[in-house]
């Protein structure tokens, strides 16, 4: 059975984004990039919502961009294989997306079918990066298996939280400073 994973990374009071859905709030640094390629090099498929997918436009380029640091490039590769389940109610399929021979859509109310017959196969994790209003009622439908949440030296004060659904219980299974970064590493099973 496939596991299915979400990271995301959150400032010390709790929000995945600054104001006006603000990610560059957050208190990135080395460490998040690290992080992201380990579990990169574990996945089968990114589940993703509409609002953080642009079809590859970002990061398709990134692989060939010497200017860029090798681990943004191996990101950059890593993510052009892999399968992509976008889940949306509204975003339409573009054949023109770099990543459009490896990317599906299913609508939200499909959307725990389609992860539950994907845990069922074969392959390599499921994983999700932010996409909040993506995972969240997956967690709570007892999809996701683990959460790893980075947290970062930063008070946001306001801006969107990491969780707005009901109470769903954790077990913390590992705290970890990152190695030459000031993020710590929440890893929970959320699996029930």
């Amino acid at each position: 059975m496939r596991a299915f994973v979400v990271s995301m990374i959150i400032s010390v009071d709790g929000y995945h984004a600054g104001v006006g859905g603000d990610v560059m709030a957050m208190p990135f640094d080395d460490g998040f990039s690290r992080h992201n390629v380990r579990l990169l090099r574990d996945a089968g498929t990114l589940v993703i919502g509409a609002r953080g997918f642009d079809g590859g436009a970002y990061w398709d380029p990134v692989a060939a961009d010497e200017s860029q640091p090798e681990i943004e490039r191996e990101i950059s590769r890593i993510n052009h294989g892999l399968d992509k389940l976008v889940v949306s109610d509204s975003l339409r399929f573009d054949p023109s997306w770099p990543w459009a021979a490896t990317t599906r859509i299913v609508g939200r109310a499909d959307a725990p079918r389609e992860i539950a017959a994907l845990k069922e196969g074969d392959g390599g994790t499921l994983l999700t990066f932010g996409s909040v209003t993506t995972w969240s009622p997956l967690l709570e439908a007892g999809l996701v298996d683990e959460l790893h949440v980075l947290v970062g030296p930063a008070l946001l004060g306001e801006g969107e939280k990491l969780f707005t659904g009901s109470r769903t219980s954790l077990r913390l299974i590992e705290t970890q400073p990152q190695e030459d970064s000031q993020l710590v590493l929440l890893r929970f099973d959320a699996s029930r």
